[in-house]
């Protein structure tokens, strides 16, 4: 069973979670909509998870939509104390299964309800505002009167705290003048490295980076640096992307998705992996200038 403690923690405010987590996006049918292939395998996914030490578990209702929200209450409901849902919102979508964006402040608040509701919760743990921007990239622009709506859903005890996802530096800086964000989320891997200097800024700022696409997203990394590296340390290319990120700064929290059970524990076995100067080194020149 893998020990995911060997990967660290990491303090969202008051929630303590493991640095190694899951995120719940591929349980949903094809192109994140629509039911599950097969609902039996996506249960038993998200309770494998938990009994191999996962407690933070990236989603949102726009994931089916309503979909994932469902079967994390399902297959986990009532949750355990430790488990901290981080979910986020700013889409929501159409009947062709189109992404549509939703940031008026009044879509805001009906899809804080709308997860609150398909979790089964009082309470949000953790709610991301999701900018569009260019889908995978951020793009700038006051994001004010969007994170002003979920600031005062906290102040009335409907969320604890509050992060940001596809977001650039000046976004963050103007987030935090508002209200606290305790996490990040950006597309980040091996070879996609934009967010450097934003990384370490957060570190010293207490707050969490949490790459979006760690493996890639629907373009899995390829290198034979990569591959090199896996076959020396007798591990799967994956396993060791996953191991630099966790290598790469201690704010950095992973959600590896799947809806395979098998996949799932190869993920989760990465916490284990130690990766020395000269193959981090040797890794970090896949990236170089990304």
């Amino acid at each position: 069973m893998s020990n995911l403690t060997n990967a660290g923690t990491f303090a969202l405010r008051d929630r303590s979670v493991n640095r190694m987590g899951y995120g719940a996006m591929q349980l949903a049918g094809p192109g994140v909509f629509g039911p599950p292939k097969d609902r039996g395998a996506a249960l038993a996914v998200l309770r494998e998870a938990l009994a191999r030490g996962v407690n933070h578990i990236d989603t949102s209702d726009f994931y089916g939509p309503h979909v994932t929200n469902r079967l994390i209450r399902e297959a986990l409901h009532p949750y355990p104390d430790d488990l901290v849902i981080v979910t986020k919102v700013g889409a929501t979508r159409g009947a062709d299964a189109s992404w549509n964006p939703a940031q008026s402040p009044g879509e805001l608040t009906s899809a804080v309800h709308d997860n609150l509701r398909n979790l089964g919760v009082d309470a949000l743990d953790v709610v991301n505002l999701r900018l569009v921007g260019d889908v995978h990239a951020p793009s700038e622009g006051s994001i004010e009167a969007r994170f002003t709506a979920l600031a005062e859903l906290q102040q009335r005890g409907l969320i604890r705290h509050l992060g940001l996802s596809n977001v650039t530096a000046t976004q963050v800086a103007e987030a935090r003048a508002i209200a606290d964000v305790v996490c990040v989320q950006n597309h980040y891997n091996l070879a996609h490295r934009a967010d450097e200097a934003l990384i370490d800024e957060l570190g010293r700022e207490g707050i969490a980076y949490v790459p979006f696409f760690p493996l890639g997203g629907f373009t899995p990394l390829q290198s034979d640096i990569l591959s090199d590296v896996a076959r020396r340390l007798g591990a799967t290319p994956m396993q060791v992307a996953l191991a630099w990120l966790l290598a790469r700064a201690p704010n950095i929290l992973l959600i590896p998705g799947t809806s395979s059970l098998a996949h799932l524990r190869e993920n989760l076995a990465a916490a284990a992996i130690r990766l020395d100067e000269d193959t981090l080194a040797e890794l970090a020149a896949i990236g170089a200038g990304a």
